[in-house]
């Protein structure tokens, strides 16, 4: 059986003229995800990519799985390419779809007539492709309006292909084509979430951890890694940035005042990152902060927080409900990790009534006790590199 995959674009189809480059990063990253599960020929025609297995070895149901959580597509279906005659395709479609045939109690016949010079038109192939099937399958009712199943049939310049109803793809722009940021990854539900979503953009991402051990357990550690992990199957490989952060959190509490530790320590994060992105050509920060949820969320605090860096901070949750985030954690799989009872750096020397209307002035005024720029420098020295593979 000639059993392929049909892989149709999203928002990549309305680019101009650097659509191909778009493409050919979308192809790169198919064919990195489906490494290990045998040889594949992937090719785009007609804004639709082709996956067709060189061999009967190849694991189609997991490379199935797999590319439903690639970025840039926005449909898929497990296909049957047959020649381009009506009869070739009522065979093809009698073949590959009838035990989903048997099953269904109705059908109709759908058909998209790209190749234009094809002789019947797209309502003609429909009818004559049903009318075979309602004969093949008399237990099997025609249903235009709401039937159980619908045998779609493609009509393409080199051949027809006949499938099922397709599956929703992960959408968005390939990982890779818009650039590349640096996002702060805790071991929250929230800045798991971020991460996606900006991948979903198409940025190629570099997390990076404040760890501060002994304050932080090293499970803390791998708990991050371990979303990492769950990350990869949207983002790709990964390499996370593990900064040792304890050294830094001692000074803020011996030197600085209480209400103001969370304000400095998370502008030490954004000094960091954008060091850390300045090194690997990132364009952007990303957090995970939403407006109001914490003290330091406040408008003003992330005025605050930012005015240390130079690059964009990107804040995707910013306007979200945490019932809106909670859902998107429980549909990529981070949910579970994120809530296990492991506490991260930002739970450290948390201030008992903390500045929610900071003020600039103030902020520098406590930062000059430390010498920030030693404190930086000797956090990237001491940085952990953890590359983790989908």
């Amino acid at each position: 059986m000639n059993d392929m995959i049909l892989l149709k674009q999203g928002e990549v189809v309305l680019k101009g003229l650097n659509r191909r480059s778009f493409e050919m990063k979308l192809m790169a990253n198919i064919r990195r995800r489906l490494r290990g599960l045998g040889e594949f020929r992937v090719y785009t025609v007609q804004s639709t990519i082709y996956v067709e297995p060189e061999s009967d070895a190849c694991d189609m149901d997991e490379a199935f799985e797999r590319l439903k959580k690639v970025f840039g597509i926005i449909s898929l279906s497990r296909a049957m390419a047959c020649g381009k005659e009506p009869d070739a395709i009522v065979a093809a479609a009698a073949e590959y779809l009838g035990e989903a045939m048997e099953e269904a109690k109705s059908f109709k016949v759908e058909t998209r007539r790209a190749d234009k010079s094809f002789p019947m038109t797209s309502i003609q192939v429909s009818q004559y492709v049903g009318g075979e099937l309602a004969d093949r399958f008399p237990d099997t009712k025609v249903d235009v309006h709401e039937p159980e199943l619908t045998v779609h049939v493609e009509i393409r310049d080199y051949s027809a292909y006949v499938h099922g109803p397709a599956v929703r793809g992960a959408g968005g722009m390939p990982v890779g084509s818009n650039g590349r940021a640096v996002t702060l990854l805790s071991g929250g539900i929230d800045s798991p979430v971020s991460s996606y979503m900006i991948a979903k953009r198409g940025v190629q991402l570099i997390p990076v951890h404040f760890f501060s051990f002994p304050y932080t357990s090293e499970l803390a550690k791998e708990k991050v890694l371990d979303l990492a992990k769950i990350l990869t199957d949207w983002c790709g490989r990964l390499t996370v940035e593990i900064v040792p952060f304890t050294h830094i959190q001692e000074e803020i509490r011996s030197k600085c005042p209480e209400e103001l530790f969370t304000l400095i320590m998370r502008r030490f994060m954004m000094r960091i990152s954008q060091k850390i992105a300045d090194s690997n050509g990132c364009s952007a920060l990303v957090t995970g902060e939403n407006l109001g949820q914490v003290a330091s969320q406040t408008m003003q605090a992330m005025a605050v927080t930012e005015e240390c860096v130079s690059l964009p901070v990107l804040r995707p949750l910013v306007g979200m409900d945490k019932r809106e985030i909670i859902a998107i954690a429980r549909d990529i799989g981070t949910f579970d990790t994120s809530i296990l009872p492991y506490e991260d750096c930002c739970t450290v020397f948390t201030p008992r009534h903390p500045r929610t209307k900071p003020n600039l002035a103030e902020i520098l005024e406590a930062e000059a006790a430390l010498d920030v720029d030693a404190l930086v420098d000797e956090a990237l020295k001491n940085t952990e590199r953890v590359k983790i593979q989908p």
